[in-house]
């Protein structure tokens, strides 16, 4: 495994160029750098590639929807993911059912190939689901909002996970994947996190989707060198990739994955993206990006190129494209019916997701808050 680590680059020449096995013009890319993640997709089919393809559109589709009901008042904020849905729908497709996930909060395509559903994310974001021990399923974590927080979250799942397969509890074949932007890197509990999986070698893998942007601080002013290459001083090995080729984000998480798998300890996984709009809706990128930046990357666009090397290989035409515009515009609907329908919850169901089991603390404060919230209400039932 460990040829993959010590070529990092494209070529002799360029040694930090990211790994890629789709270019931007939708060929694909055959050099002897990369023959370790061709190995990874040697068994992908063109039908795997189409549902990629789909995959990816979906998750531009509900980035649209969602942005929408947010500039319409649905949603009180909505972070989005355009521009970075091959870096998630790659990455996610490469884990197993098994596998745990630790997002951030745009880890939305992510979601998607761990059969979330989508439309139920959007409570966070409408802000009648603030996240509870019970709001998760399919091993997807809940999103977290403290940049860089999750990533010691993550790495003690892993160790948990050792453990349990020291004393036979677990079959021991699992791994973790922690999504974060270059951002957290600057977080200290991101180095705590290395440093923790480092020297527990920890069966987990740290994904880093680079989108080139924390928030409006570019990546000139968090770091010098190689992100990539962050690991290295904990003894995390690291791998740079397109993260706007979706067969090889695919490749290098599964091989990261299965490396972790096989107790050989932790790898950071550097998908070089680029995220296309704003950072959440409450931001104005046009105020610290310039357009010959954006347009320089939306002609590297991760959704066109894999629809160009479909449609190369004869495995997509326009009946395809015509089906799937059907089926994305009816998920449209049912996102935007899903978001309109939903209610005010209970104000007490705060008190609903803090422990699995009663607790007498939480049961007197809602005891208390339910006598407060009370007293505000007429004779009639309604708010004075």
């Amino acid at each position: 495994m460990t040829d993959l680590l010590s070529t990092p680059g494209l070529s002799s020449t360029d040694e930090h160029a990211p790994l890629q096995l789709i270019d931007p013009q939708g060929h694909r890319v055959i050099t002897e750098e990369n023959a370790t993640l061709r190995g990874q997709v040697s068994d992908l089919t063109l039908d795997d590639l189409r549902t990629f393809y789909k995959d990816m559109m979906l998750a531009r589709r509900f980035d649209a929807e969602a942005t929408a009901l947010q500039r319409q008042g649905e949603l009180a904020l909505y972070a989005p993911l355009l521009g970075q849905e091959a870096a998630q729908i790659g990455s996610g497709h490469a884990l197993r059912p098994t596998d745990m996930v630790f997002p951030s909060y745009r880890e939305h395509g992510v979601a998607h190939t761990r059969g979330m559903d989508l439309a139920k994310i959007l409570q966070l974001f409408r802000g009648v689901d603030h996240g509870g021990w019970d709001s998760f399923e399919n091993n997807f974590h809940l999103y977290t909002l403290v940049i860089g927080s999750h990533a010691l979250h993550a790495t003690g799942y892993a160790m948990g996970l050792q453990r349990d397969a020291k004393v036979g509890r677990a079959a021991g074949d699992e791994a973790v994947m922690v999504y974060f932007g270059d951002g957290a890197t600057s977080q200290g509990d991101v180095s705590e996190a290395l440093g923790f999986a480092a020297v527990n070698n920890a069966p987990i893998v740290f994904f880093v989707q680079n989108n080139q942007w924390a928030i409006s601080v570019p990546n000139s002013k968090q770091f010098k060198g190689e992100l990539y290459t962050r690991g290295e001083g904990f003894g995390v090995p690291g791998i740079r990739v397109d993260g706007n080729d979706v067969l090889a984000s695919f490749a290098a998480a599964r091989w990261a994955l299965d490396h972790a798998r096989s107790g050989e300890g932790p790898v950071l996984i550097e998908a070089l993206t680029y995220r296309m709009g704003a950072h959440t809706t409450s931001d104005d990128p046009t105020k610290y990006r310039t357009r010959e930046e954006e347009q320089h990357w939306r002609d590297r666009d991760p959704i066109t190129r894999v629809k160009a090397l479909l449609e190369s290989e004869n495995a997509w035409n326009d009946t395809d494209e015509t089906a799937l515009a059907a089926e994305l515009e009816g998920f449209g609907e049912y996102i935007r019916g899903y978001v309109k329908s939903l209610g005010r919850p209970e104000s007490t169901s705060i008190f609903d997701h803090v422990y699995a089991t009663d607790n007498a603390l939480v049961r007197e404060d809602r005891e208390w808050f339910a006598q407060y919230e009370a007293s505000f209400m007429d004779t009639s039932g309604g708010a004075r």
